[in-house]
């Protein structure tokens, strides 16, 4: 009589195991969001209408919006990003239909180069144009001809360089879904190219265009890097922000100048949502890949253009890695590896701080968004819903209005939560939480891969949801999560606006030090310092490759 009534109290505790393992899930995320989101831009809005009496009213606002000095950066900051967006998805696009619209040698080297300002911190494309076209550049030494690179030209260069990736991507995902069946139905009705690029390719791939567009033009007016090394007296809104709290300690007005600054990217990233849920809409899964057939027109133009605009991705961020063993530029170049001594700002300590900054907000990052994820899988709509818009929201606040938050919260005695600041964890909460948004959609798209036949047939087999999770889930998502660890590890090592404002005199991080020592006129050791994150950043994509072809092999053997 005794012995059914073991298996009747395990049934019943399984329940409750399964509701607490969810509730983990969905609750801790959920926490970290609260924490280290809502409630640090909530102190950011309060700290604006916070006038400097105490009081409250909109006493900063009237004296920001009264300046003309804010009018012009946010006429600056538009014209930047307007110029910039319509450049870098012009590039893009061409790129794009270069690598998955044409037929030509030497893809394989427009896809690697066009990776390389992702590798190193928006600044260093400032740093490059200027050993490559300032009054002592490389240019301007060879020709004779003295340029002032410095201000809006320089700016849209550096800008564009850094934005040209992203543009890339997205473009070329676009193109990607194009079925080939409407060309050869094109084809067969004897329609010419130019045609089929006008009526079907450019029709198909607006979605794409348009989602390139507000995801550049967002990176390009949130960022700061570039603007504090090459855009000399073009003041733009996220330079402002940096003058207003580090120049003149006027905390208040720099969280008006930051709400402001959301405004537009707030927007923008309300578009460019509502433009990639148009494009997924438009999605099926019977797509016939297209394979170009070699046009001498097409292609040549094509890859002539590609491969030039390659040659100047190699050329801003290589000539970095040239002056950085260059003894004494533009003066002597004997090559050295003197400047590679670093001394100043703490050395090399800042590079192995990062790292370490890194590998935390990357596997903590991660295991968050999958424990979000696996919440949400089985949390009720009405949890699960909100729960997915508070988790996208972060993409819309720019890296230097989230650390202006972040130093407005953290550096209060008023809170317990002061005992982070000036802390490395700090600083990896505030890089993963920059970046959450991209992580966690990225393991939203690998549940969504995800046959529920499996998760049911282990529970058949009487596995809880935290064995399922472990055993079942993690495995068949791990080189989703393997490309969200390395993703945020990598953004984490280059990001500079976030972190700016966090950094103490006894802890530093390597994109602040190559601003430090740029500004301090060492600029080849800038150089140096540039070229050593660039390598740990490279060296860490090609563990990720690695990682992924190994798991992709082991796929294929098992399904052998």
């Amino acid at each position: 009589m005794t012995a059914p009534a073991a298996p009747a109290r395990a049934q019943t505790r399984r329940p409750d195991a399964d509701t607490l393992f969810v509730a983990a899930c969905i609750g801790l995320p959920l926490i970290g969001l609260l924490l280290f989101f809502v409630y640090p831009m909530a102190v950011v809005f309060l700290r604006s209408i916070t006038q400097a009496d105490g009081s409250i009213g909109a006493g900063n606002y009237v004296q920001v919006l009264g300046s003309t000095g804010f009018w012009r950066a946010t006429r600056h900051s538009l014209a930047m990003g307007g110029a910039t967006t319509a450049i870098s998805v012009l590039a893009g696009f061409v790129i794009a239909q270069g690598l998955y619209r044409c037929r030509f040698r030497g893809k394989w080297l427009i896809r690697a180069v066009i990776v390389l300002p992702m590798l190193a911190p928006s600044l260093v494309q400032g740093l490059g144009l200027i050993f490559l076209l300032g009054r002592n550049g490389l240019i301007s030494r060879l020709t004779g001809i003295e340029m002032d690179i410095y201000g809006f030209w320089g700016l849209l260069i550096a800008n564009t360089l850094y934005a040209l990736p992203q543009a890339v991507m997205i473009i070329g995902a676009a193109l990607v879904l194009l079925d080939a069946r409407v060309y050869e139905a094109a084809e067969v009705m004897g329609t010419p190219p130019a045609r089929q690029f006008r009526d079907l390719t450019l029709p198909a791939a607006k979605f794409g265009v348009l989602n390139a567009a507000f995801v550049v033009f967002t990176i390009t007016i949130t960022d700061f890097g570039n603007a504090a090394v090459i855009g000399g007296d073009y003041s733009v809104l996220a330079t402002e922000i940096y003058s207003q709290v580090v120049g003149q300690r006027n905390f208040n007005m720099g969280a008006v100048v930051g709400i402001m600054l959301l405004l537009p990217t707030v927007l923008s990233y309300l578009i460019e949502r509502q433009t990639a849920r148009r494009q997924t809409g438009r999605r099926t899964g019977n797509i016939q890949p297209f394979r170009p057939v070699f046009s001498p027109a097409r292609d040549i133009t094509v890859a002539a253009l590609s491969f030039l605009i390659a040659a100047g991705i190699v050329a801003v961020i290589g000539i970095v890695v040239y002056a950085s063993f260059v003894k004494l530029w533009p003066y002597n170049f004997t090559l050295t590896f003197k400047h590679y001594d670093i001394s100043l700002a703490g050395g090399y300590s800042s590079l192995w701080m990062t790292i370490v900054i890194s590998v935390m907000a990357a596997f903590g990052g991660t295991a968050a968004v999958f424990a979000l994820g696996i919440g949400l899988r089985h949390a009720p709509g009405v949890v699960a819903r909100p729960l997915q818009v508070m988790a996208a929201m972060p993409a819309a606040v720019p890296g230097m209005v989230l650390g202006l938050a972040y130093i407005l919260t953290f550096n209060s005695t008023a809170t317990p939560l002061y005992l982070l600041y000036g802390t490395a964890a700090l600083i990896a909460i505030v890089n993963f939480y920059h970046y959450h948004t991209q992580a966690f959609l990225t393991t939203q798209t690998g549940f969504l891969q995800l046959p529920e036949a499996l998760e049911e047939a282990a529970g058949s087999l009487g596995a809880g949801k935290a064995r399922i999770a472990r055993d079942v889930i993690a495995p068949f998502m791990m080189p989703m999560l393997v490309s969200v660890l390395f993703f945020l590890f990598m953004r984490s090592m280059v990001t500079l606006s976030a972190v700016v404002f966090l950094t103490t005199p006894d802890l530093s991080v390597a994109a602040v030090t190559i601003m430090r020592l740029d500004d301090s006129g060492r600029t080849s050791q800038a150089a140096a310092f540039s070229t050593c994150v660039m390598l740990v950043v490279a060296l860490s994509l090609l563990v990720m490759k690695a990682l992924l072809r190994r798991y992709r092999r082991n796929d294929a053997g098992g399904g052998a």
